[in-house]
């Protein structure tokens, strides 16, 4: 068969073929100008940027520690300074290549640290997992002969080096250690916050205590050692350093001499039982003395510290040392509540100061009898006679009639002079407490029945589910029941007395010193709230609580029975509440002098130390004594039948 020249015996190409080989060509040609553009963009436009991060990449940043700024009384004695110690550590890039052999080093480093050779394996892959060009740190204060042993035999010991740190120093142990507090190294949680806004892992951060409050004074700015690495990460060389910028002091209100003898005076009154303490001046809420007791040595925080240590330091059975019972511990109050009472009484006007009422030793009030200690009764007892001897059924009446009126006049007025809320001090760990009302009692309640609903068991143990009743206002009125207060709030309540209605915020803090002891900044504290107090209320509480503190009868009479009163007049009040059967009375007095250049007020209370004047009111004796009279005098305790 014959073909028509030029004709290849192939099908002809349709217009259809012919559109979709334009179509692919297109897009293989916007493609193609995509890739070259791109090129183009990153060789010419970006090539700069790129070549110095690929410079950057070689570059590794290594922190150098700021020390942190001290920590000073009012007078300038030093409560937290800094030290200098030695550190181990080892230099990854220095250590043997071959397994064995870094083995063998590990174990021989284990012998000089005493550490395990796989502990300090893991150690080594852990820090390096964090930053994987920077010095492991092996001990973090080493001991001199250690530090001798291995400078000797540098061959042995391949890539181990001997660094500078700086770790806290206390030279007063224990002394204030709840109130300065810890530090410790920030932990990824704190890295997430905003206050840590900024900080790098491995920063040395306040923990607890005025270390964490003011922690951004006191931390300083770390410097940085630059270094040059290679595309694997090896070291090089130092390219440069930045060198710290050492924190800022603080300055605090304490006074080092009170401080030392209250937290003596507390744990010779409990004998060993725990108990807490505050001394403040009423005019403006400066602490110049505060603690709790059992206390513990913040140093064992400066290093690494032990699960075995932590365990022992917040072990009931040990008594808790690291709970500061003087912001965090609430506890039924007693009868240093029933100036708060009397305070509602004369303003809803249920008394005068001088109402007179027989105390008979028992008060009835529906199918409960209500009676003081002994069932001892005081007789016939004007508002100032009550004071003095610590007159119970007095003020069970009182709470039995404040009970009646609306707006449930006793919590409010606790309320008003700092107790159930916050007392805003510059420390972490502050308790609000519990002022029960009707309201307070109804939500226990609720949650009981939620409780018991959720889980289908007939008690949860938060409440009996029982409805508000007078016989709760009678307890509350001596400062028992379900109240729960702090001696920092009975502090601020009785300062409230004391300067006339400012209920002061509590604070440590009072300015902000560079390294040569010169003032930055001055720490003011939020201004007081003002709460009205009728005078001639005001003064007859004032004539029951001198009288207890100073004439025969009175309840801490026979502790303060040789005091200068006429230079230093003491109004105290005793306190001895129940803690549930079977454990020992709580002891608590607090007191003020309304000195014109030096006033303070003191609560003391001591846990199982049992009536206020055999344990409290003795420790307060000894704190007054020591800031008025230069030393802390004998130790006196009062008649064990006073409350």
């Amino acid at each position: 068969m014959m073909t028509t020249p030029g004709n290849d015996g192939g099908r002809p190409i349709t217009p259809q073929l012919a559109l979709r080989v334009a179509v692919l060509g297109g897009i293989a040609l916007v493609m193609f100008a995509i890739v070259f553009f791109r090129l183009w963009f990153l060789q010419v436009l970006s090539g700069d940027e790129y070549v110095s991060q690929a410079n950057d990449n070689r570059v590794r940043e290594i922190r150098i520690q700021a020390p942190r700024g001290d920590i000073v009384d009012r007078d300038g004695r030093v409560l937290v300074t800094n030290r200098q110690a030695t550190v181990v550590q080892l230099e990854p890039g220095k250590l043997p290549a071959d397994n064995a052999e870094r083995k063998a080093l590990y174990r021989r480093l284990g012998e000089v640290l005493r550490m395990d050779p796989i502990e300090i394996s893991r150690e080594v892959n852990r820090q390096r997992r964090i930053l994987p060009y920077a010095n492991v740190t092996l001990d973090v204060d080493a001991p001199r002969a250690v530090l001798n042993y291995l400078q000797e035999r540098k061959r042995e010991f391949p890539g181990v080096t001997i660094a500078d740190q700086y770790l806290r120093r206390y030279p007063r142990k224990e002394l204030a250690a709840h109130l300065v507090g810890t530090v410790g190294q920030i932990n990824p949680d704190q890295l997430k916050q905003k206050r840590y806004k900024g900080v790098k892992q491995g920063t040395v951060i306040g923990q607890s205590g005025i270390e964490w409050q003011y922690d951004r004074y006191l931390r300083g700015t770390d410097g940085a050692q630059l270094l040059q690495v290679d595309s694997m990460g090896g070291y090089k060389g130092e390219l440069r350093r930045r060198q710290p910028v050492p924190g800022q002091n603080l300055k605090l209100s304490l006074d080092l001499s009170l401080q030392e003898v209250g937290q003596e005076a507390v744990a010779q009154a409990g004998g060993g039982q725990p108990g807490a303490f505050v001394a403040m001046d009423p005019r403006n809420g400066q602490i110049l003395a505060m603690g709790s007791y059992p206390s513990f040595d913040p140093s064992l925080f400066a290093k690494p510290i032990s699960e075995e240590k932590y365990k022992q330091l917040t072990s009931e059975a040990n008594g808790s040392p690291l709970f500061d019972r003087a912001i965090g511990g609430l506890y039924p109050t007693g009868s240093t509540f029933k100036p708060i009472t009397a305070l509602a009484a004369l303003e809803q006007g249920i008394i005068t100061p001088s109402t007179v009422i027989n105390d008979t030793g028992c008060l009835t009030v529906g199918f409960t009898e209500f009676c003081s200690p002994g069932d001892r009764g005081a007789g016939a007892v004007n508002l100032a006679a009550a004071l003095k001897v610590s007159s119970d059924v007095y003020f069970y009446i009182l709470g039995r009639d404040l009970n009646e009126l609306e707006g449930q006049p006793l919590q409010k007025t606790a309320r008003r002079l700092g107790l159930g809320r916050d007392p805003g001090i510059d420390l972490p760990g502050a308790q609000p407490g519990t002022v029960p009302d009707r309201a307070w009692r109804a939500e226990r309640g609720r949650l009981e029945r939620q409780c018991r609903r959720k889980r289908k068991v007939d008690s949860c143990g938060i409440s009996d589910m029982r409805p508000w009743s007078t016989g709760d206002n009678v307890n509350l009125s001596v400062g028992q029941g379900d109240l729960q207060a702090s001696p920092l709030q009975m502090a601020i309540a009785y300062a409230a007395l004391a300067n006339g209605g400012k209920v002061v915020r509590p604070h440590l803090g009072l300015s902000i010193e560079d390294s040569q002891g010169r003032l930055v900044q001055e720490i003011d504290p939020p201004s007081p709230r003002s709460v009205h107090i009728p005078e001639d209320a005001r003064q007859a509480i004032l004539q029951g609580l001198h009288a207890a503190a100073s004439e025969p009868g009175g309840t801490s009479a026979d502790v303060f029975a040789d005091w200068p009163h006429d230079r230093y007049p003491v109004y105290g009040k005793t306190g001895t509440a129940e803690r549930g059967a079977g454990r020992p009375d709580q002891s608590w007095y607090v007191a003020f002098v309304p000195d014109k250049s030096r006033p303070i007020v003191v609560a003391v209370t001591i846990e199982g130390g049992g009536w206020g004047a055999t344990s409290a009111a003795p420790a307060a004796r000894q704190i007054l004594s020591q800031w008025y009279l230069g030393h802390k005098g004998e130790f006196i305790r009062g008649e064990s039948h006073t409350q």
